[in-house]
């Protein structure tokens, strides 16, 4: 157990990826909030879902992942914050896109809402990743 948890505390990655693992049972859990409490409907719901899971990805992300690059001015962080959810739209687009088309189009179970909000998950952590480590939050260069 110990090789593993070393592995994941010096991998920027494998940080992202837990970081990624958590927002996934906050997003569930959001998903089902807005489901069975709010009664959206699985579409809405999924935008509402997103928005709770990308904030707390993005707290994770800059305490955890990213901590040596993290904004530290209020209007910094806030700044920080807008580019997170911005770069990781494209991410959205790529998981949404995973998601309403298994919801659409796929067989049983694959077109229930939480399995298919398990692989839209999936498909947009590598683009999540990649535009968090090279547009949100990079060295300091000037």
């Amino acid at each position: 157990m110990g090789t593993a948890a070393s592995r994941v505390t010096n991998s920027r990655f494998l940080r992202f990826a837990a970081v990624g693992t958590a927002g996934f049972v906050v997003n569930e859990a959001a998903l089902w909030i807005a489901l069975h409490v709010l009664g959206l409907d699985a579409y809405a719901g999924g935008i509402v879902s997103f928005l709770f899971s990308v904030t707390f990805t993005w707290w994770g992300n800059r305490t955890l992942t990213f901590r040596e690059h993290a904004a530290r001015a209020p209007r910094s962080v806030f700044a920080e914050w807008m580019k997170f959810v911005a770069a990781n739209g494209l991410g959205f687009v790529v998981n949404y896109a995973v998601y309403a088309s298994l919801i659409a189009l796929a067989p049983k179970p694959l077109n229930n809402p939480f399995l298919a909000l398990a692989f839209g998950t999936l498909a947009g952590l590598t683009f999540n990743f990649l535009l968090s480590s090279r547009l949100v939050f990079r060295p300091d260069t000037r």
